[in-house]
């Protein structure tokens, strides 16, 4: 048994989905027909022998009426030809029999009948050479059985003519269901045909801008196939932008690099050839030297945090906002001694808690920090503030520089993106990029704005558990 269902599986394995929805399909439509058929037969038949019996019973009442001074009778002419009703009387006693032959059957249970030990019975002959249905019954009063016989010819014939009819119309219900069940797995499964056919090409191709053509109709009511058609060319959009942006990075880390490494080189070469250099001049070399490496060396971190889309597990641990921005402010301090910081805490954000990597906190404060010291004029303000807005904590950091333009301001987060008053200045494009990262990693919002009166304002929410 095992073995047959093991074969069973491996036939369905090997047939595409479209012939196993269509063989299920037809399969379903056509036991479903064949089923109404036979049920169909199954109460044509019963009615027609029911309408018979009831002929036979009507006959019946209507002798009993007629023959209360009758003896017993072996049956009259009619029972020659079987064209009308046979009627015959057969007493309980068989010493009472008439002299001639009876003109139907007479048996056990027909004088059981006649003396009331059996009930009435229906019963299938063949008389004359002929197919009757027969009706016996007590005499009351009695103890004779009355037998009453109907040819039953035109009912069988009546039976056989709409078993003909119905298996016509079963035949041809089991032919409109492998045509449904072509139809149903041609029409039902082209959208996944058409999935399957633009995963192929892309796994070809490596191109992810191909998408599925989905079937025009009202938003809101598309079905199962349609809706799986949306989200894979949903899914495609997302690989494509992601696989675009991991080229730009790669392209832009590429040419962020070459500057750095080819003065690396040059450098290099320079003190290769020392004994040619003054003190002054190997001083010099050497000190671009480290600089370059150090920048290189912070370029190459950045872009490994980059490259981590989730925050560490094990590392997350309930931080206080409050005491990372205070760190945070005091080393900007010491890095930026020129710039004033200031910091407001409202009292009802000061001892909040959240779960969150304290690391991965304090280097986006001190990005954000970095950022705004570095366009803020020597002796200029920075300010930063904390409070608590509704289920969130709220941190602003503000500039007073020169602000951001207003067509730089949907690209400030983009990997690499400087805008022209900052390729003066030095970083590498990757600090407010990381910031948001990190922002996004903890489930916060970074957004930038222009705030009035100049400068520029970054806007972290923080939600609180």
């Amino acid at each position: 048994m095992s073995g047959r269902r093991g074969l069973g599986a491996r036939w369905r394995r090997r047939r595409p989905l479209r012939t196993r929805l269509a063989l299920a399909t037809s399969a379903a439509v056509a036991l479903v027909a064949v089923g109404v058929c036979a049920a169909a037969f199954v109460v044509i038949r019963y009615q027609m022998t029911r309408q018979l019996d009831l002929n036979l019973a009507q006959t019946a009442a209507e002798v009993t009426q007629r023959s209360r001074d009758w003896g017993p009778s072996a049956g009259d002419t009619n029972c020659r030809y079987q064209a009308v009703p046979c009627v015959q009387i057969v007493p309980s006693d068989p010493a009472r029999d008439p002299g001639k032959a009876y003109a139907m059957p007479v048996t056990d249970a027909t004088r059981q009948v006649a003396d009331g030990r059996r009930a009435a019975y229906y019963s299938a002959l063949t008389v004359a050479g002929q197919p009757v249905r027969m009706y016996t019954t007590r005499l009351p009063h009695k103890d004779e059985a009355l037998q009453v016989a109907l040819r039953s010819d035109t009912v069988q014939r009546g039976v056989r003519q709409a078993a003909g009819a119905l298996a016509a119309v079963g035949g041809a219900g089991v032919l409109l269901a492998a045509a449904l069940g072509y139809w149903v797995s041609r029409s039902g499964l082209a959208p996944v045909a058409r999935l399957t056919a633009t995963a192929e090409r892309i796994a070809a191709t490596r191109d992810a801008r191909h998408r599925i053509e989905l079937p025009a109709g009202p938003p809101g009511r598309e079905d199962e196939v349609t809706r799986l058609a949306a989200s894979f060319n949903t899914m495609l959009g997302e690989l494509e932008q992601s696989v675009t942006a991991q080229r730009r990075l790669v392209a832009d880390a590429s040419h962020e690099l070459r500057t750095p490494l080819t003065a690396l080189r040059t450098n290099a070469e320079l003190l290769a050839r020392a004994d040619r250099l003054t003190a002054a001049q190997r001083d010099r070399a050497a000190a671009a030297l480290g600089r370059q490496l150090r920048e290189v060396t912070t370029l190459v971190n950045d872009l490994i945090e980059l490259a981590r889309d989730e925050e560490p597990q094990p590392l997350v641990e309930q931080v206080r906002p409050a005491g990372l921005l205070e760190h945070a402010v005091r080393t900007a301090r010491e890095h930026w001694p020129e710039i004033a910081f200031t910091t407001r805490i409202n009292p009802a954000a000061a001892d909040a808690l959240l779960p969150g990597v304290p690391s991965r906190l304090t280097r986006l404060l001190s990005n954000l920090l970095d950022n705004a010291a570095k366009f803020s004029p020597p002796g200029g303000p920075v300010e930063t503030a904390l409070t608590a807005v509704g289920g969130a904590l709220e941190l602003t950091v503000r500039d007073h520089g020169p602000g951001i333009a207003a067509a730089d301001l949907p690209h400030v987060f983009d990997r690499f993106y400087r805008a022209d008053a900052a390729r003066a200045l030095p970083g590498s494009g990757l600090g407010l990029a990381m910031a948001r990262q990190i922002a996004h990693a903890h489930g916060a919002d970074l957004t930038a704005e222009a705030p009035p009166g100049g400068g520029s304002l970054f806007r972290l929410r923080l939600p609180v558990p």
